[in-house]
């Protein structure tokens, strides 16, 4: 046996391994020992869900899966007053009727009260209301051609006599001032879309291009129903009241919604004063928005009954209103207007 065989072996084992190890390490450029970069994500939050009617976060989604409820709510200044529930809609529509007086049309949406009313009858000025919103529409009846009017609406239509559970009589109060609704009950109507679309633009930083106001005055024809707003800092509302006080609801609380728009319209139909008449809100004219103790004068645009109204200022841009409740005046265009700047 040759005494130098085994070293050789060693020799040549080591070679092996060696050129092994060093095959190893000689892979792809790319592999360089370093660790590679994450492949980047981008993170989207999306933003959370609004009322329609309000502009109002809707946190839980509870308003993106109703339609919107429009209840007619009388306002008799001895018989209906307070009224209850209508602290929590979203917009009040205050309408001239017979007797120069007015009456509500209330539009629930992103909140649910318990009770609502009373519960009045369909004017020819409701269904241009609520026609670009749908839903459902509760009343207490009305005349024929009233009733025929609201039946062409794209709404439930929900009167005493078809609402089962949904309405009752109050027999504390007299009729026809006791009837009220259940909105709860009212929402399993139906109606579409679900959600409504909006009917105002919304901004936090809405009025600023408008002058300051502390107060405005509707000088409705029968002072009864005359409202002043009046610009509360504190609270960012404008307070409601007319010549017997302050408008309380049942529950206690001064009506003051966020946001009032004054809309002088021309009342046609029989003419004003008369059970027929109807304002007319297809068109265009002039509107006042009051708001974040500012009002914005320009004007409003309509072109057909299903569309929406516009809502522009004088540079031509759209007017934006608080998010939060707003009322709507609707007064005769021949009623003064009086802001206090």
């Amino acid at each position: 046996m040759n005494p130098t065989r085994p070293t050789v072996a060693v020799v040549a084992t080591t070679i092996v391994l060696a050129l092994a190890a060093c095959g190893g390490s000689s892979g792809s450029k790319a592999d360089t020992g370093k660790k590679k970069p994450a492949a980047s994500t981008t993170t989207t939050t999306k933003a959370p869900p609004v009322a329609p009617l309000t502009g109002l976060p809707d946190p839980d989604g509870a308003a993106q899966g109703r339609s919107v409820l429009s209840i007619k709510i009388d306002n008799d200044s001895s018989a209906a007053r307070p009224q209850t529930g209508i602290e929590a809609a979203d917009i009040v529509w205050d309408e001239v009727v017979e007797g120069q007086g007015t009456r509500f049309l209330a539009m629930f949406q992103s909140q649910v009260p318990d009770v609502v009313g009373p519960v009045r009858s369909v004017r020819l000025t409701d269904p241009l209301i609520v026609w670009p919103v749908g839903g459902v529409f509760a009343y207490s009846g009305g005349a024929k051609y009233a009733v025929d009017a609201i039946n062409q609406a794209p709404v439930v239509r929900v009167d005493e006599s078809g609402a089962g559970d949904g309405m009752f009589r109050d027999s504390s109060r007299r009729a026809p001032h006791n009837l009220y609704a259940k909105p709860s009950i009212l929402f399993t109507k139906g109606g579409q879309p679900v959600p409504p679309p909006a009917l105002f633009d919304y901004a936090a930083d809405a009025g600023a291009t408008g002058g300051t106001a502390s107060a405005v005055h509707i000088a409705f024809s029968n002072q009864e129903f005359a409202p002043t707003y009046t610009w509360d800092a504190a609270s960012g509302t404008w307070k409601r009241s007319t010549r017997a006080g302050a408008f309380v609801a049942k529950s206690g609380t001064q009506i003051a919604p966020k946001n009032v728009v004054v809309l002088p319209v021309v009342y046609g139909g029989t003419g004003l004063g008369n059970i027929g008449a109807e304002a007319q809100l297809v068109g265009n004219g002039t509107v006042q928005v009051f708001t974040n103790g500012h009002v914005v004068t320009g004007t409003w645009t309509r072109p057909d009954k299903a569309t929406p109204m516009k809502l522009v200022d004088a540079a031509g841009k759209p007017i934006t209103l608080s998010p939060g409740q707003t009322w709507v005046e609707l007064p005769d265009v021949s009623y003064p207007v009086q802001v206090t700047p």
